[in-house]
């Protein structure tokens, strides 16, 4: 009997592993930008690319529904989210009220190789923002976004370092969606000020930057509402 159950929980174990590692692929692809918002993903094809089940690549995108990151359709199957003009607002709000809170407890925690470590992460980030093409401009993303998990990580607190990996992914289709210009992939500057502010102690000065900065990746949105036209409408001169 001991060993049924052992061996039933060390398939669930697997499972879950599997579908955990196809989901963090896929949330990966969608901060870079590499999977654009309305991309389907069809459980075959996740199956395929992954070598897994369907059932494994189910249970990766359902887990990725619940995130926000993946919509899944009736009779549809699912695909990359599409969020509203509303819900990029939410998205920017939510990380307006737990950033500052983030920023505070890594501050407290904070040690000299954490700073180095930031610092490193702001070279990569500079160097990239030199370069041309679409897989630097992936990279530079990528960079940018790892700076805010970086900080989450700083403060210990697991369940707000999980809850800033889905704010960065859904920031990154928002911007993907709506974004005008390279602000939209984080303030360079205004990560550094960040830093030395860190450095100095002076916490307060650190989430007044922050809360600017978040602001700032927000105004270069275009978030208004746009009309929507017929088939014939849409090719009117």
């Amino acid at each position: 009997m001991t060993s049924t159950v052992d061996a039933l929980q060390t398939t669930s174990d697997s499972t879950e592993t599997g579908a955990q590692q196809i989901r963090d692929a896929i949330r990966e692809a969608i901060v870079e930008r590499r999977l654009s918002p309305g991309t389907k993903l069809s459980e075959s094809d996740v199956g395929n690319l992954f070598n897994v089940s369907r059932t494994l690549a189910r249970a990766a995108l359902q887990a990725l529904s619940y995130e926000g990151l993946v919509s899944v359709e009736k009779n549809r199957g699912a695909f990359v989210a599409y969020p509203s003009p509303d819900e990029a607002r939410h998205i920017f709000a939510a990380r307006r009220l737990v950033e500052p809170g983030i920023l505070c407890e890594a501050a407290r925690r904070i040690t000299p190789s954490e700073v180095q470590h930031l610092k490193q992460l702001l070279l990569e980030e500079g160097r990239l923002m030199n370069e041309r093409g679409q897989s630097a401009r992936r990279a530079e993303i990528k960079a940018s976004g790892d700076f805010h998990l970086m900080l989450a990580s700083i403060s210990g607190n697991l369940i707000m370092q999980r809850f800033m990996e889905e704010l960065v992914a859904r920031s990154s289709l928002v911007i993907a969606l709506y974004g005008q210009s390279s602000a939209s992939s984080c303030g360079h500057a205004e990560h550094g000020d960040i830093i030395a502010a860190i450095e100095r102690n002076d916490i307060e000065t650190a989430c007044h930057l922050m809360l600017h900065h978040i602001s700032h990746i927000e105004a270069d949105l275009d978030l208004r509402e746009r009309k929507s036209f017929g088939l014939k409408e849409a090719f009117e001169p």
